[in-house]
């Protein structure tokens, strides 16, 4: 190369290194975070908490429509509305997706088809010719997925043969038992005990108009001549669908009395946990299988328990104009900590009254007194957690728990000292035995019970993760453990076991190995991990790798499946703002990465405090059940914003908070 070539590929480098640098526009960063911080706090409810839409799939809304069939009560002019919302959300494979923009999912289209049948939609309408064809182009109704099945049951729309036995004998097994429902997760646990009852009693849905879906079977479904799967293809799996025939046999000859004794006991757990209308769990399956088992149990319809069980149904409705929809359930505790971290981030000062008002209410719903069933694990560990709805009291979350504590700490550790001290108290013992934390139970790793027929959706267990477990250490670091904490080190040595081999982590409640990755570095800097270490490089790297041309971080629901982990369709700006935020925790505040971050939030298309996000962000169960929290897009890339504006105006690069 001659001297003038190296004199251009000299400028031009030089060039390139200027535009890549640049810092972002001091100004316009100044804009839009005091923009956020104005819309954040006119989004605060009078009492100091936030809350914001939390949205799945197709699913809830339609379970919603198919819970007023069976209970002979239609609400025409919501279900018009929900029927808007079906349609809208039919993609262009004719099948409803688990989220925006997925793939065709057999169980989604069917209950979507139905619950559109049942509001009246002609089956010769094109979108529903559209939606039978891609149904049966994928196998037809009986490949839907065991709870699809059950709801079609109920209907006499599929013998029950099509789905597994569970008597509800189940409630008579001592916990030394292979399966047991403490075995299982919170959510799973919530949802099978009406179901129970729901799979012994066999009631049949009132479906005043008679609606069928026939037409969505190859053959007919009493003729279909294998429903039930073997979930994971093991020899135990196999020896589990033969327990299973062998139980089919069985269950007629079961005697009556031990049954009536354990559709008491099912029934006794619902009611104590009945949870006032914040509802069964908090969760919408939980509510509508509630509903359906004290009717099909006789109850009148002015029981007191079942007028609540149907209201804090009715509370999850989201209606906007001429659409509307159901959401599985709400986010309070969760938005509201959020909310106030991004504040706080901003400049807002703990003792600000904006900030006061949100600490002092979720101080009134921290758990003190009630022993939920996390205590089967612990019985000898006081409550003090913080649940994810309102209202859970049998159900705190570590992980609502660990965010809640961050925030609290931060705004006025003086103050909140003896919420701080419970939380803490709590907290530490929930950790498993591995080192890590689940969300709702300790030590729920009974991976055997994945084998059965029921599990074939695949969210049973609540086994530790690293994005709970990055909470749990933050938290703890933040309140002055150190990094030689025989409880900080264990669960280090848990996030470097969990460590894939590309250097990200699995992200178990957020999308996916970004929001992963994110959580994890914000742990291990607060606990005053050296930055320098290779596998803590390696996840850099690979936050670095994954920067897409316009500045933007993005993953949607299909990295959830192997074949599909590394597909990117769009940038957005929760992930974004979690990938900065990760990179900053690991003092990388200067690099090219973090500012064309920063320059790309600034950028992007918003309205007001929220950035336009059409992606779904977060996950229920990976695989079947995702959601999109319409605050995440408010809260987060605000917090990026206001933590590269702090850190860069600070004499320190280091992060001093958990999260």
């Amino acid at each position: 190369m001659n001297a003038a070539v190296e004199a251009i590929v000299g400028d031009l480098n030089a060039s390139n290194d200027s535009v890549r640098l640049d810092e972002p526009d001091p100004q316009l960063l100044d804009r839009v975070i005091a923009e956020c911080v104005a819309g954040l706090k006119t989004l605060q409810r009078e009492d100091g908490h936030w809350v914001f839409e939390l949205e799945a799939d197709a699913t809830i809304p339609a379970e919603y429509v198919l819970l007023k069939h069976f209970l002979g009560e239609p609400a025409p002019e919501i279900e018009r509305k929900i029927g808007v919302y079906l349609r809208d959300l039919q993609a262009d494979h004719g099948g409803w997706p688990l989220f925006y923009e997925g793939a065709f999912d057999i169980s989604a289209s069917v209950k979507a088809y139905f619950a559109l049948k049942l509001i009246g939609d002609d089956i010769d309408a094109p979108h529903m010719k559209r939606a039978r064809d891609a149904i049966l182009e994928h196998g037809g109704a009986a490949n839907c997925n065991v709870f699809t099945r059950i709801a079609l049951a109920l209907f006499g729309q599929v013998p029950w043969r099509a789905v597994p036995v569970m008597p509800v004998e189940i409630f008579h097994l001592p916990r030394w038992f292979p399966f047991h429902l403490s075995k299982v997760s919170y959510w799973s646990r919530t949802v099978i005990a009406p179901l129970l009852i729901l799979m012994t009693l066999k009631p049949v849905a009132k479906n005043q108009t008679g609606t069928d879906i026939r037409e969505l079977f190859e053959v007919p479904p009493e003729d279909v001549p294998k429903y039930l799967r073997n979930p994971t293809g093991s020899r135990w799996g196999d020896t589990l669908l033969w327990l299973d025939g062998f139980l089919r046999l069985a269950e007629p000859f079961f005697p009556r009395k031990p049954r009536q004794r354990a559709l008491d006991k099912a029934l006794s757990f619902v009611t104590e946990r009945l949870n006032g209308d914040d509802g069964l769990g908090g969760i919408f399956p939980a509510m509508a299988n509630t509903v359906m088992a004290m009717t099909a149990l006789g109850y009148p319809d002015d029981h007191p328990d079942l007028v609540t069980a149907k209201n804090a149904i009715e509370k999850l409705l989201v209606v906007n104009g001429e659409s509307a929809y159901v959401q599985p359930c709400l986010s309070p505790i969760w938005d509201t900590a959020l909310a106030a971290q991004a504040l706080m981030e901003a400049g807002t000062d703990g003792d600000d009254p904006v900030v006061q008002k949100a600490m002092d209410w979720l101080a009134g719903k921290q758990i003190m007194d009630v022993y939920g069933d996390w205590a089967d694990a612990r019985p000898n560990v006081r409550p003090g957690g913080w649940p994810f709805q309102y209202g859970n009291d049998h159900y705190p979350d570590v992980d609502d728990t660990a965010v809640v504590a961050i925030a609290m700490h931060r705004a006025n550790n003086a103050k909140y000292a003896e919420n701080l001290s419970r939380a803490e108290e709590w907290v530490v013992p929930m950790r498993s035995e591995n080192g890590g934390w689940g969300a709702f139970d300790a030590d729920n790793t009974h991976f055997h019970l994945n084998h059965i027929p029921f599990a074939d959706h695949g969210a049973l267990l609540d086994p530790p993760t690293s994005d709970v477990t990055a909470r749990c250490i933050g938290m703890l670091a933040q309140f002055g453990y150190d990094r030689e904490h025989p409880v900080v080190t264990s669960g280090v040595e848990f996030l470097r076991r969990e460590q894939e081999e590309d250097g990200s982590w699995f992200g178990r409640w957020g999308t996916n190995y970004v929001y992963g990755t994110w959580s994890v570095l914000c742990a291990l800097n607060a606990a005053g991990e050296d930055m320098s270490q290779p596998y803590i490089r390696k996840a850099v790297k690979w936050l670095e790798d994954e920067q897409r041309p316009d500045g933007g971080w993005g993953e949607d629901g299909a990295c959830y499946w192997d074949e599909t982990r590394d597909v990117v369709i769009d940038s957005t700006a929760s992930q974004t703002a979690w990938a900065l935020l990760g990179l900053m925790a690991v003092g990388e505040v200067e690099s090219a990465a973090v500012r064309r971050g920063i320059d790309y939030l600034l950028k992007s298309p918003r309205e007001g405090t929220q950035w336009d996000e059409k992606w779904y962000t977060a996950v229920g169960f990976p695989r079947v059940f995702y959601l999109k929290y319409h605050g995440y897009s408010a809260f987060f890339p605000a917090w990026a914003l206001a933590r590269y504006r702090s850190l860069k105006k600070g004499n320190s690069k280091k992060v001093p908070f958990g999260m």
